[in-house]
C-alpha cells in the first residue's frame, strides 16, 4: 500500500468518536431521506421500496434517487391555454358531436381533452405497413409535418423518413421534430444536418443536465409518445417507433406491434398534444402557433365523424394517472369481455383487482404478454402475478418468438384503447404517454379480428404448470418486490 494512502487512512481512523459520528450521520441521512420520499405521496409500497433500497446504499442511494427518483413537472400554465390554441370545446361539459358518457367525462376531467370524433381510423399492423403509410402521408404534406418520437434511430427506416422530411422541408413545408434525448440518443447532428440545412426545426425532450449542478436531470421522465401530425388533417400514433427493430421486412425478429392512422376532428386534439410538448420542451411562446393551417377551419378536420374518439394523455405533470384510471374504469364498466395486450405487465393493486373481479364475474377476460420481453426483470415481475389471475379465471397467453410490443385494450364490442402506454408503473406515472380511446363497433371489431389471431398463435399459460423454486418462484418474487421501482 502506498505510504500516502496508509498515512491518510491512519489519520481518518484516529479521529475521536468516528464510528459514533458515522452512525449519527447515517441515521440523520435516513430520517431526511425517508421524510423527503414520504412527501412525494406515492403508493405506500413504492415509498417503502424506495426507502429500503436507498437505506441499503448509504449516500450512493441519494445520488441514485437524485437521478431516477420521482419528479414532478409543472405544465398547468400550458394546459390553461388550450382553448386559445383552437380547442374551442375544451371548456364544454359535453360537446354536441360526442356522446359524453361517464367514462368520456372522466377522460376529459383528467386530461383536459374533450371527447371528439374521427371520420376514419385505420389499423396498421407491424412496421412495414406503418412506415409505408407514414412515408406516403409525408410526401403529400402541404403546410406542416409535426413529429414526436421516443426512439428515432439513424438506420434504414430512420434515413428513409429523414430524407422524405428533407424533401418536404425544401418544398417549403414547416417540419418540426421533437425527439426524446434518451430514447433517440443514437441520433447525431451529422445525421440531422440535411434536415437542419433544409430548414427543419429539431428539438430534444429533456436533454441531459448532468453537467448543470443546480438542475435535476430528467433521466427518468421521458416522452414515450409516438405521434405524427400532417397538415392538421391526418395523424399517426400507436406503439411503433422509427427503427429497423420494428420492420419485419428487414428483420425476422422485429417487434410485433400496432399503429393507427386517424382522420377527422380528433386530429385537433393530437395536434394540441404535440404543440403542448413542443412549447414545454422549447420554452417557446404559445402565440407563435396561432397561425392558419395548424388547426384548419374547414375541411375534413372540422367534420363530425361517425367514430367517437378521445385522446388520452398522462405524465408526471399530473397526479391523476389518466390512462391508468381510464383502463381501470373501462374494466369496471365492461359487461361481456376485457382483452388486454401489453409488452410490460406490472399492474398496481387497482388494476389487478379490476381484472380479477372481471374474471370472477364471468367476463371473457384475457391477457396477452410476450413470452420474453426485452427486459428479463419485467418478464419475471409479470409472471409473479399469473397465479392470482389464473385462479380468478383470467386467460393468459404468452406471445413468441417475436417480441410483442402492442399496447391494446378491448372492452365489450364497441370500445377500445390503443396507444403508447404499457400496463406498468413507468407508463402510468413517469413517462409522458398518449393513447386513443375509441367507441365504435366497426373499428373495435376490426381490432378484435387482429387480436384473435394473436391469441390463436400464442401459448396459453396453464395454472397447474411445473414451477421450480430456484428458477421461477424466487426470481419472480424478487422481481415483484422491485416492481414499484420499474
Amino acid at each position: 500500500m502506498p505510504t500516502f494512502i496508509k498515512d491518510g487512512w491512519d489519520a481518518v481512523t484516529s479521529i475521536p468518536h468516528l464510528g459514533t459520528a458515522a452512525i449519527l450521520l447515517y441515521v440523520a441521512y435516513l430520517i431526511w431521506l425517508a421524510g423527503y420520499i414520504l412527501l412525494q405521496k406515492r403508493e405506500p409500497v413504492a415509498t417503502l421500496s424506495w426507502v429500503l433500497s436507498l437505506a441499503a446504499l448509504p449516500y450512493l442511494g441519494l445520488f441514485i434517487y437524485y437521478l431516477f427518483g420521482p419528479q414532478k413537472v409543472q405544465r398547468q400554465r400550458l394546459r390553461r391555454g388550450r382553448a386559445r390554441s383552437g380547442m374551442e370545446q375544451y371548456h364544454a361539459v359535453c360537446p354536441p358531436d360526442a356522446d359524453c358518457n361517464e367514462l368520456a367525462k372522466v377522460g376529459q376531467a383528467t386530461t383536459g381533452l374533450a371527447p371528439s370524433s374521427a371520420t376514419e381510423i385505420e389499423w396498421l399492423v407491424d412496421g412495414a405497413a406503418t412506415y409505408a403509410a407514414i412515408l406516403e402521408a409525408v410526401a403529400e404534406a402541404k403546410h406542416h409535418v409535426h413529429l414526436e418520437y421516443y426512439i428515432f434511430t439513424p438506420d434504414k427506416v430512420g434515413t428513409a423518413l429523414r430524407d422524405a422530411l428533407v424533401e418536404r422541408a425544401r418544398a417549403g413545408v414547416e417540419v418540426r421534430m421533437l425527439l426524446d434525448a434518451v430514447g433517440s440518443a443514437r441520433v447525431r447532428k451529422s445525421f440531422l444536418q440535411p434536415l437542419l440545412d433544409a430548414g427543419a426545426d429539431i428539438q430534444w425532450f429533456h436533454p441531459s443536465q448532468l453537467l448543470k449542478p443546480f438542475k435535476r436531470p430528467w433521466l427518468n421522465l421521458r416522452t414515450h409518445r409516438k405521434l405524427l401530425v400532417i397538415d392538421g388533417l391526418v395523424a399517426f400514433t400507436g406503439g411503433i417507433n422509427i427503427t429497423d427493430d420494428e420492420d419485419e421486412s428487414l428483420r425476422d425478429d422485429a417487434f410485433r406491434d400496432l399503429h393507427m392512422r386517424v382522420r377527422g376532428h380528433v386530429v385537433r386534439s393530437l395536434q394540441l398534444v404535440f404543440l403542448e410538448d413542443w412549447i414545454y420542451a422549447t420554452n417557446s411562446s404559445r402565440t407563435e402557433f396561432n397561425v392558419p393551417g395548424l388547426f384548419p377551419t374547414n375541411g375534413p378536420s372540422r367534420e363530425a365523424g361517425r367514430i367517437q374518439a378521445q385522446v388520452l394523455v398522462s405524465g408526471p405533470d399530473s397526479s391523476w394517472e389518466a390512462i391508468h384510471r381510464m383502463h381501470v374504469a373501462a374494466i369496471h364498466e365492461a359487461r361481456e369481455r376485457v382483452w388486454l395486450v401489453t409488452p410490460y405487465f406490472v399492474p398496481g393493486e387497482a388494476a389487478r383487482m379490476a381484472l380479477t373481479s372481471a374474471a370472477l364475474g364471468g367476463l371473457d377476460t384475457r391477457l396477452l404478454v410476450p413470452k420474453r420481453s426485452d427486459s428479463i426483470l419485467v418478464t419475471l415481475a409479470a409472471r409473479s402475478y399469473f397465479d392470482e389471475l389464473l385462479q380468478a379465471g383470467v386467460k393468459i397467453y404468452e406471445y413468441g418468438p417475436r417480441m410483442l410490443h402492442t399496447k391494446a385494450f378491448i372492452a365489450d364490442d364497441d370500445m377500445c384503447i390503443v396507444g403508447t402506454a404499457n400496463f406498468d408503473h413507468r407508463s402510468f406515472r413517469l413517462n409522458f404517454e398518449l393513447s386513443m380511446m375509441v367507441r365504435d363497433p366497426a373499428v373495435t371489431a376490426e381490432l378484435e379480428r387482429h387480436l384473435e389471431k394473436e391469441f390463436e398463435t400464442a401459448t396459453p399459460v396453464e395454472h397447474e404448470r411445473d414451477r421450480s423454486l430456484w428458477r421461477h418462484l424466487l426470481p419472480e418474487a424478487f422481481a415483484r418486490l422491485a416492481s414499484p421501482l420499474l
